[in-house]
């Protein structure tokens, strides 16, 4: 099952990958995680990696693309994958379905946690205090003024990429806005149809 999961940032991406790795024992990918990796393990990608990150600058596409590349091909990945946070720009999702059909692999689903947008901002504000209330600390993403200049972001770069999957009938949209669990179940029903 290679899945991707689109939304503004606080749509619960993260909360509800975290379901379906448990669920299906599938890896959730991250590619901040997997550019950590690829440098650490001083991957040939990763040393490039490095090395534009080095010098003060932003890893192309082409980077990303390979260190995508690599580590769907390890072990945890061959069942499939979640890409959460990827591909944020136009380019980026034409160049995966490019690098994947070259591997002979397409996407199953494309799942888009659809949000009312002025709610996110209370909905962060809440998980902020929420955490303060039970001692832990606060993300710097939940910090209203931080979450309002990625969601200008998410809007100006990565909302353009839903439109691209649907024309390509890969999308499939969820409502955001129900409880945990009831998104979660449309997930699952989604993921079985």
């Amino acid at each position: 099952m290679r899945l991707i999961f689109l939304g503004p940032p606080g749509a619960g991406k993260g909360t509800q990958a975290t379901r379906i790795v448990a669920k299906h024992g599938i890896p959730q990918l991250s590619t901040g995680d997997m550019l950590r990796a690829a440098v650490a393990a001083g991957t040939p990608v990763g040393l490039k990696a490095k090395a534009v990150m080095d010098a003060g600058g932003l890893v192309s596409d082409e980077i990303v693309i390979g260190i995508v590349a690599d580590r769907i091909e390890e072990p945890d990945a061959k069942k499939g994958f979640i890409l959460d946070g990827f591909p944020r720009t136009l380019a980026q999702a034409e160049a995966l379905d490019a690098m994947l059909a070259q591997k002979g692999l397409k996407l199953d689903k494309v799942l888009e946690l659809r949000v009312d947008q002025d709610k996110l901002v209370d909905r962060i504000v809440r998980r902020a205090e929420d955490a303060r209330a039970a001692g832990q600390p606060v993300r710097k993403d939940d910090d209203p003024e931080v979450f309002k200049t990625r969601l200008a972001a998410y809007n100006r770069d990565t909302a353009i990429v839903a439109p691209y999957y649907e024309k390509r009938g890969q999308l499939t949209p969820i409502d955001g806005m129900q409880p945990i669990d009831q998104v979660a179940a449309a997930i699952e029903q989604a993921l079985a149809g």
